[in-house]
This record gives C-alpha cells, sequence and structure tokens, in this order.
C-alpha cells in the first residue's frame, strides 16, 4: 500500500517515469535531387560524388553563348530607350503625351526583356540549394538535358545534420508528446546516445499502425537504424 501511495504521490507531481520501445532509422535533416530547368548541353560539372558545398555555390553550367549574346542585345536596347525616355522627360511639358508614352512603354519593355533573358541566363546555373554533401551525380559534361523532361543532376543532403524517425506502438499516441527524452543506440555500436523528440507526427503509418516522430542527431551516418526509449511523464 505505501509502494502504491508513493507512486500515485509521483504522478501527481509529474513524476512518474514510463519507458516506452522504439525503434529508427537514420535520415539526413535536408536532402534534395536538384536539376537543370532549362534544355541544353552540360558544359561544366564543378562537383563531384562526395563534394562538401555552400548554399548557392555552383555546381555546373550549360552552355549559354546565345543567351548571354542575346542578353547583350537587350541590355543595348534598353540602354539607348532609357536615353531616349530621358530625353523626352525634359521637354514632357510641350509635347504630345501620346508620344512621350510611347517613348516610356518603349523603356518599360525594353527592360522587361532585359529581366526574362537574364532569367533564362540564371537557368543555365545550378547551385546547391544549402550547404550539404553531393551523394550522387547524375550528368556528364557533353549531356543533354531537357526542362520538359527533368532529370536528377545530382544527390545532395546535409553534412552531419540527422534526424531519427522514429516509430512506436499506436497506443502511445496521446502519450509521447514534444520535448520527451529519448536514450538509443545504433546498430553495430554499443554506446548510449540521448536525444529529445521535437516532431510527433498526427497521424498514424496505416502500413505498420505504428506513431512516427522524429529526434534531431549529428554525424550517424544515413541508412543506419537502432533502437532505444522514449522517458515519458
Amino acid at each position: 500500500m505505501k509502494k502504491i501511495a508513493l507512486i500515485s504521490f509521483l504522478g501527481t507531481l509529474g513524476l512518474y517515469a514510463q519507458s516506452i520501445y522504439a525503434t529508427f532509422d537514420v535520415e539526413a535533416q535536408k536532402s534534395a535531387s536538384v536539376a537543370f530547368s532549362s534544355s541544353g548541353i552540360v558544359k561544366n560539372i564543378h562537383v563531384d560524388i562526395g563534394s562538401i558545398v555552400k548554399e548557392n555555390e555552383v555546381l555546373a553550367t550549360l552552355h549559354s553563348d546565345d543567351v548571354k549574346a542575346l542578353l547583350d542585345t537587350h541590355k543595348t536596347t534598353l540602354k539607348y530607350a532609357k536615353k531616349d525616355l530621358d530625353r523626352q522627360q525634359k521637354v514632357k511639358t510641350i509635347i504630345d503625351k501620346e508620344r512621350f508614352d510611347s517613348y516610356a512603354f518603349k523603356y518599360e519593355s525594353a527592360k522587361a526583356n532585359v529581366a526574362y533573358q537574364q532569367a533564362l541566363l540564371d537557368k543555365t546555373v545550378l547551385k546547391a540549394p544549402f550547404e550539404g554533401l553531393i551523394t550522387s551525380k547524375e550528368i556528364e559534361s557533353g549531356d543533354v538535358v531537357s526542362g520538359q523532361m527533368i532529370k536528377t543532376a545530382f544527390g545532395i543532403q546535409s553534412v552531419s545534420k540527422r534526424k531519427l524517425i522514429l516509430k512506436f506502438d499506436q497506443k502511445y499516441h496521446n502519450v509521447v508528446k514534444v520535448g520527451d527524452a529519448f536514450s538509443y543506440k545504433v546498430d553495430g555500436d554499443d554506446t548510449t546516445y540521448n536525444g529529445v523528440i521535437y516532431k510527433v507526427y498526427p497521424t498514424i503509418d496505416t502500413s505498420d499502425r505504428k506513431v512516427v516522430a522524429e529526434v534531431k542527431a549529428n554525424d550517424i551516418p544515413v541508412g543506419l537504424f537502432g533502437d532505444g526509449y522514449i522517458t515519458v511523464k
């Protein structure tokens, strides 16, 4: 009776802990398949599998001489359209309004053409979406890529930041909360690690009737698995 009373007393204080068994797989916190959204021929490749890249670092480029030439043409047109508009601005009060509007229209059209052509040129350069590790390379110099049939050029994932994808019995879906501790071991490693749950999925995985949660980790190879215990109050 004393033991039951003690457990009840600790429970009212929020000190009664329960351990829930969970398995997990290791995934990168960030991962992406990057590809050109423009059509063309691959000119240069600047990285390889295993390369560590910074955010916005150039990964590869397409041949773009024709796009650059057209951009220069539009820039020249914009330059002279601006000069014409400036001259008309000085005599705006003594010229026909429609005439002035025509010069303004030519200037705005030239500016829009430059912006559009610059956007096309930007699409010939493939950049890293975030700092990460190149995990796969699917293109080579000389390959033809198509914006209509997007082909993955590189796989990239965060360098060291990982997330553990936990699964545990559905009967605990109302018990496990964000902030609960998770003590675990990775397969093949006897070291005990500790983490904290930062996300609990709101739905049950219908394939195995499990609840899914996530725990942040570092420097564990992606693809490994393990198990451990969630400590809940």
